[in-house]
This record gives C-alpha cells, sequence and structure tokens, in this order.
C-alpha cells in the first residue's frame, strides 16, 4: 500500500531528502500513521531512522532554517525541532530490553523491524517510508490496519512481556480503547490483569496523564469501567473503588454510586470538555461512603456527603500527585456545593435562596449547574422530569435577579477600613461580623446592594455589637452603587 497521497506536508518530502543525502532510511511512525487512516489530525509527528536521529534532527533543522528550533535529548538519542505549529520528533531505531524493577529500558541501535517490535501496539507500529525511492510506501509487519479495520487494539508481541516491561502500556490500552471508542482483544486484556500488579513501579504522574486523557475522551465511563474490569483502578485510585457496591437493609438498597457517578461523568462530557469540571463530576459523590447511614424510616441516607467530599479532596490531590493549586480548589468548590442547585429548586426558587446561590458559588455558577443537571441520573421519568423544571426555573430566576452579575463577583459594599475609621476601632472579629450580617441583610433583600444602604444598615444594627457612633460624625455617604465601583 502506498500513501503518497496522504503525505500531503512539505517537510515530509524536505525529511525524506535530507534522508537520501544522508543515506538514511527514514520513516514517519506511530499515531500520525495511525490518525491517516482515522482521518484525524496531529501535529505531533515521530520519525525513525535507521542511523542517529540527533544527526537526522540537525541536518533537518538547518534544511528548515529553524536551528534555534531544535532541542536535543541526548540522554535518551531523541531530538525535536518546532516547525510552526508542527512538532517533529526523530529518534533512531532501536531495540529494548528491560529490567523487571523499572520501565526505563536498555536501549541498543537496531532496525526498523526492531523499533516496530518494540511499539506498544499493533496500530501504532506501522511506518510509512519517506526515503525517494519507496516514498509512500507502508510498511506494516503487525496488521496494524487490519486492526484499526476491526477496532481492535492489542500489542504486536507477547502481551505479557509488552506490559511487565513497560506498565504504563497497560493504562495506554485502556486510553486507546476510550479515546478511540476499539475494543482491547481478549487475550491482551487478560494479560493487563495478570500484570495489574506491575502498575506499582510507574510514578502517580505518568498514570495521571493516562487518567486525565481517558478523563478527556467522548465517554470516559468506559475507561474507568475497563480500569475496573482488569484490576488497576482499586491499585491508582482506590477512593473511587469504594462508591462500588449496593447495600441491602430490610428489603432497601441504594443505587450503585460507583455506576450513577461514571453516568454523571458521561452526562456532563456531553456538555462540557472542561477537564477539571470532568473531575469534580467524578468526585462529586466520593463523601458517600463515610456518610452512609441507614434510617428505618426512610432509608439510605448520605447526609453532608458534599461537605465530606470537599473536605477529602485535598488530600486526594495530594495523594494522587494532582495539582495543589486554583484547580484543586475549584474542583473542591465544585463538590461542596454540588447539591445546592437541586436544594433550592425544591424550595421553590426563593430570592434570597438564588442570591445565596449566586453569591456563594460565584464565577463557578454555570459550571455548577452544568454538574448538578448531569448528577440526574434516575430511571424514573417523573423524577427526572420534576428536577429538570426545578433546574429550568432556577436558570430562569437567576436571570431576574437585580445585579446578578455584580453578586457573582460579590464584594462587600463597605471596606472593614472605613467601619475602622468611622467607629474609630482596631481590627478585630467585630469587623468581619458587621460584614457578614450585611451580607445576609443583602442576601435576604432586606437593603439593596449599595454602599450607602449597606452604612444606614450598620448604624441600624452597629449597638449590637457594642460600637457607638461617634457624636456629630456622618458615615462616607457618597450615593454610589458597589456595581458601578
Amino acid at each position: 500500500m502506498n500513501l503518497a497521497n496522504d503525505l500531503k506536508l512539505p517537510v515530509f518530502r524536505q525529511i525524506g531528502e535530507t534522508a537520501d543525502a544522508m543515506d538514511r532510511e527514514v520513516y514517519v511512525v506511530g499515531g500520525y500513521v495511525r490518525d491517516i487512516f482515522l482521518q484525524r489530525t496531529s501535529s505531533d509527528i515521530d520519525f525513525v531512522t535507521v542511523g542517529s536521529g540527533i544527526e537526522l534532527a540537525e541536518k533537518v533543522a538547518e534544511r528548515l532554517h529553524r536551528r534555534k528550533h531544535l532541542s536535543v535529548y541526548a540522554n535518551y538519542g531523541t531530538a525535536q525541532v518546532k516547525s510552526g505549529d508542527l512538532e517533529l520528533e526523530f529518534v533512531g531505531a532501536r531495540r529494548e530490553s528491560y529490567h523487571r524493577e523499572s520501565r526505563n529500558p536498555i536501549v541498543e541501535d537496531g532496525t526498523l523491524e526492531d523499533d516496530q517490535k518494540r511499539r506498544d501496539f499493533t496500530i501504532n507500529a506501522m511506518a510509512i517510508c519517506l526515503n525517494k525511492d519507496r516514498y509512500g510506501e507502508l510498511v506494516d509487519p503487525f496488521n496494524g490496519i487490519l486492526d484499526l479495520h476491526n477496532r481492535i487494539i492489542r500489542t504486536p508481541l507477547d502481551p505479557d512481556v509488552t506490559f511487565s516491561d513497560d506498565p504504563l502500556r497497560m493504562m495506554r490500552a485502556i486510553r486507546f480503547a476510550t479515546q478511540l471508542d476499539f475494543e482491547i482483544l481478549p487475550e491482551t486484556f487478560e494479560a493487563i490483569r495478570r500484570n495489574r500488579e506491575r502498575i506499582g513501579i510507574i510514578t502517580k504522574e505518568r498514570i495521571n496523564d493516562e487518567l486525565a486523557k481517558i478523563i478527556r475522551s467522548p465517554k470516559p465511563s468506559k475507561g474507568f469501567i475497563l480500569l475496573d474490569k482488569a484490576g488497576l483502578l482499586e491499585l491508582i485510585f482506590p477512593t473511587l473503588c469504594e462508591l462500588k457496591g449496593v447495600e441491602i437493609m430490610e428489603g432497601k438498597g441504594h443505587k450503585d454510586n460507583f455506576y450513577h457517578t461514571l453516568q454523571v461523568l458521561d452526562n456532563l462530557a456531553e456538555k462540557s470538555d472542561n477537564e477539571w469540571l470532568r473531575w469534580a463530576a467524578l468526585l462529586h459523590d466520593i463523601g458517600k461512603p463515610r456518610t452512609k447511614r441507614y434510617d428505618e424510616k426512610i432509608g439510605w441516607t448520605f447526609h453532608n456527603h458534599n461537605f465530606i467530599g470537599e473536605k477529602m479532596i485535598p488530600k486526594l490531590f495530594k495523594q494522587m500527585k494532582l495539582p495543589l493549586n486554583e484547580k484543586m480548589k475549584y474542583v473542591s468548590k465544585l463538590v461542596g456545593l454540588h447539591m445546592r442547585p437541586q436544594s433550592v429548586g425544591e424550595e421553590g426558587v426563593s430570592d434570597s435562596g438564588v442570591r445565596r446561590l449566586i453569591t456563594d458559588a460565584g464565577e463557578e455558577l454555570e459550571d455548577l449547574m452544568l454538574l448538578a443537571e448531569a448528577d440526574i441520573t434516575s430511571k424514573n421519568p417523573a423524577k427526572v422530569k420534576r428536577q429538570l423544571e426545578g433546574f429550568s426555573k432556577l436558570r430562569e430566576r437567576m436571570t431576574q435577579i437585580h445585579n446578578a452579575d455584580e453578586l457573582r463577583k460579590w464584594k462587600a459594599p463597605v471596606d472593614g477600613n472605613e467601619i475602622m475609621d468611622f467607629f474609630e476601632i482596631s481590627p478585630s472579629s467585630v469587623i468581619g461580623q458587621i460584614k457578614e450580617a450585611v451580607k445576609e441583610a443583602v442576601l435576604e433583600g432586606e437593603i439593596p446592594y449599595e454602599h450607602d444602604a449597606a452604612w444606614q444598615y450598620i448604624l441600624k444594627i452597629s449597638p449590637t455589637f457594642g460600637l457607638i457612633a461617634p457624636e456629630g460624625k456622618t458615615p462616607p455617604l457618597h450615593m454610589t452603587e458597589i456595581a458601578s465601583q
């Protein structure tokens, strides 16, 4: 099979000509070749040459006038050339052998066949020659093109050897099956099960990379179900496994919160490609195992599981070596709030409830609503209809609330320094208490969200905090709404 017509980028000819001038074989390999058949585009292109990949990269960079964009990784025998939006990776053909306690191989120079044998899956082991006399020729010793047609994931060689040598390939198999909606060959999947304990030598960071790609997939539940069936999930994500199972008391059972969670994740994936919102969906119920109780009158309860889950997030992120930054705070916040839209809707969408939801959710309000709507997984049509109607009314009321946009960016209408200056007091807990009282008054609709109205309210309540306005002194009123500040 010749694929010359599929190599439309000029850089392929240029690299082939450069290799010919060096009397070298060169091939485009891996994901780019696979994606030609899947009709997917990619800006990352891998090249294998029989000889030094670094030497070829240096010549290519020179020819493309990209010497400043050449990166050499001598320890790995690889180099990268950036050309516009393209990232061109070069490596010499090699054979590999492994020590059992490490996934880092012993590398030796090899042939193209050696290089294809070391690839993880047949669909990634295809190569296209770029030399002039064979330009566009497909080299496919393991029938990767047939596996693409049959939508199959399998290894070029013995899967037990492949997965034992580099256990990360077990995660990659499941990730590719999820991303591409392929099936893992039964013999290959059984090898994953047999070698699952080997995942222990892989760093959490590398595991997280694969988890993130599964989460970003069109239907991420497939990946987590495969991880569970393979026995990998309990090793890399035990907190999620704790959601599994149904317990029955007096004939009453609760839903399997593991599969409920995966349905929520899929529901959300249909609406948003925000990776960290998807993480919030995956983790929204992690507090349930710790809060599960059976009540003879009402059955199973999970009271405050959202708040317990919120508190679990920082420790979980630290254990899994996920980012301990704004992304963690974002996920934690949404987990803590994920029940609020439903409770506000059930209360009949009162103005005060809506205002509180807006201020508490802040900039994450729309993401919170998407999560809450994705959380509807009941098989009872009447219940689903009722919940969706409640959310619809809630959304409508949120657009009608006065100063809704300003409430989302909540800022105290009176600054603490103003309060201290006026009452001539030092910093103390009383300042925070007064500001909180003002906030409550705004949210309850007692006063408008305005600076001057807030001051009038402070003067009214100050005696309850033991504060007396200095005689003859007036607060700094300026008749300006906080919205225009």
